[in-house]
Formats: C-alpha cells, sequence, structure tokens
C-alpha cells in the first residue's frame, strides 16, 4: 500500500488475543479525541481479561482467542429432525467430498488468489461437527480424521439461526495439530465461550460451523497498513494505567460490520479494555499486525448431507448412524 513496512511477523510471535464484537453498525469514523465506537466498551464481549478489566485479553502467550462478530444474516437455518450421529468412537474416519454445492468457500484442492492450493477444507467443519455431537450425546470421540495434521493457528466459530447470531467463537495464535486443535477449540468455542452458555443438542440442528485457519503474519508500523475484507488485525497497546493489552478481529469482521479502518481500530481499542479519550497521536502508538486467514463454513444440514453420502457409499461400523437412518427413512 505504499506504506513502510516493519519485519514481518509469523504466528509464533502471536499472543493471545479476542476477535469479534456483537452486531454494531457505526455511520462514520469518530473524530481524533472521541471515545470511538462501542463508547464504553458496549457490542465487545470477550473472555479470559487481564487484570481484571472489562474487555481485557490474557497476557501474551496465553492460549485462547474468544470471539466472533459482524454476523452476517440471510442465511437459511436447518431443522432435520432427528439429528444423525456422525462416525464416532471407531468409525471411518475419511469423509467424502460434499457436492461443491453445499459449501461456502473453497474446500481441500482448491485453488485461491495467487494460485495457492488452499488447506482449509469442508472434512475440518464435518470434523467438528463431529466432535461435538459426539460430546453432546455422550458417545465417544470420533477418529483422527485424514486431512492434513500440520500445525496452524486456528479458530472455530459457531453461529447459530437464520440470521447466524454469534454462538462462540475462540481460537489460538499458537500454531496447533489440526487433529488435536480443532478437537480442543470445537469443545472450548462451543461449551466455554464465557460469553455464552454451554452449547445444547437441541440447538445442533441450526448451527453453522466455520474453521478459520491464520496464515501470513505482517509487523506493520503504520496502523492504517492494512485492507477491510483482506487481513485480520491484532494490536498491541499500553491503556491508560500503563498495562499492555491486546485485541484481534477476523479478517471478515470489519467488512461484515461496515467499517473503516479507523471505526476498526477504535473498536479494538475498546475491545481490549482502552477506556481514555482516541486521540489520532494514540492510535500511532499501537503495534499491528496484520495476518489473512483461510475459511471454510458448513450448516448442519450441510454437515447432515455430507455425512449421510458417506454412510451409504462406504458404509459404517458405527451402531447409531444406522439406527438413525432407519428412523429417517420411515
Amino acid at each position: 500500500m505504499g506504506r513502510k513496512r516493519c519485519v514481518g511477523g509469523d504466528g509464533s510471535k502471536m499472543a493471545a488475543g479476542c476477535c469479534g464484537v456483537k452486531k454494531q453498525k457505526l455511520s462514520s469514523s469518530p473524530p481524533s479525541g472521541s471515545a470511538g465506537p462501542g463508547g464504553g466498551g458496549s457490542g465487545s464481549h470477550c473472555g479470559g481479561a487481564a487484570g481484571g478489566e472489562p474487555g481485557a485479553l490474557p497476557p501474551p502467550g496465553g492460549p485462547r482467542l474468544n470471539g466472533l462478530g459482524g454476523l452476517a444474516g440471510g442465511a437459511a437455518g436447518c431443522a432435520l429432525s432427528p439429528p444423525l450421529p456422525p462416525s464416532c468412537g471407531g468409525g471411518p474416519a475419511g469423509l467424502s467430498p460434499p457436492a461443491a454445492s453445499l459449501l461456502s468457500s473453497p474446500g481441500a484442492g482448491s485453488v485461491g488468489p495467487g494460485c495457492r492450493k488452499m488447506v482449509v477444507s469442508a472434512e475440518m467443519c464435518c470434523f467438528c461437527f463431529d466432535v461435538l455431537y459426539c460430546h453432546l450425546y455422550g458417545y465417544q470421540p470420533p477418529r483422527s480424521p485424514r486431512f492434513t495434521n500440520d500445525p496452524y493457528p486456528l479458530f472455530v466459530t459457531w453461529k447459530i439461526g437464520r440470521d447466524k447470531r454469534l454462538r462462540g467463537c475462540i481460537g489460538t495464535f499458537s500454531a496447533m495439530n489440526l487433529h488435536s486443535g480443532l478437537r480442543e477449540y470445537t469443545l472450548t468455542s462451543a461449551l466455554k465461550d464465557s460469553r455464552f452458555p454451554p452449547m445444547t443438542r437441541d440447538e445442533l440442528p441450526r448451527l453453522f460451523c466455520s474453521v478459520s485457519l491464520l496464515t501470513n503474519f505482517e509487523d506493520v508500523c503504520d496502523y492504517m497498513d492494512w485492507e477491510v475484507g483482506v487481513h485480520g488485525i491484532r494490536i498491541e497497546f499500553i491503556n491508560e494505567k500503563g498495562s499492555k493489552r491486546t485485541a484481534t478481529y477476523l479478517p471478515e469482521v470489519a467488512k461484515e460490520q461496515g467499517w473503516d479502518h479507523i471505526q476498526t481500530i477504535d473498536s479494538l481499542l475498546r475491545k481490549g479494555g482502552y477506556k481514555a479519550p482516541i486521540t489520532n497521536e494514540f492510535r500511532k502508538t499501537i503495534k499491528l499486525t496484520r495476518y489473512r486467514s483461510e475459511k471454510m463454513t458448513m450448516s448442519y444440514t450441510e454437515y447432515l448431507a455430507h455425512r449421510q453420502h458417506h454412510h451409504f457409499q462406504n458404509g459404517t461400523d458405527c451402531g447409531q448412524v444406522q439406527a438413525v437412518f432407519s428412523l429417517i427413512q420411515k
């Protein structure tokens, strides 16, 4: 963007942060010295506060990151009943590719910008649904999946209903092997996001699962040196009490909220617990790291279709799957 850049960062340097807000719309950029969006932190909900401040984050190096917001509405919910158990406790781990029309973003093997093969896949979302389903119904955890087990920073996000309201989102900037990382953050985001009660069985048919793999971390000298809708951003700053705080938004948040650069930065500051007036001079003291993500989203309806196709094409040794299919077919 024609701005001077600092030395590039990588995922291993990223500390714990927080992403996302409740749905809110900011009409214009706040002037220098204004309180910024959210005023005293309204619309910002983060767990794991550091130092006891609302919206503050854990110290750098903490593993969990809470939240994702800027929710897009309009997508149809799903209402299949009874719910379909996946291949839990020893069922086949391989997943057959779902129809392309079922997916909301490119999957594994697809080619993204710059002709780079994407890592994120529909199978990752299916695996997250498997893990959550088996936990909620008391089945043995599913076998390890067949997709790559390479380490990545990652987020698992749950949304619910026709308007895709946020239901839970927690992730980590520390690179984790995908098999164990997705298992852990599937349940952490569904059951331990401090902004929401633990997820229940009844909510499964209305859920949407998103997996985000974070890539291309870059430290930048100018807090404006990032692109809305392309980059996620993580900021570090010193609050009015002299304590270091961090906060992050995934790449989709600013675009879905309709925010510009200043609105996004100011919202992040409030989210991170900064309560003093926000001036342009203070914004210049922020340390900003930008990053990108590969994201895949799947609804529960799409998950059922995927699992049903897999069952009839490949069979399964999971007895509860066969029992449920018998009920659905009657």
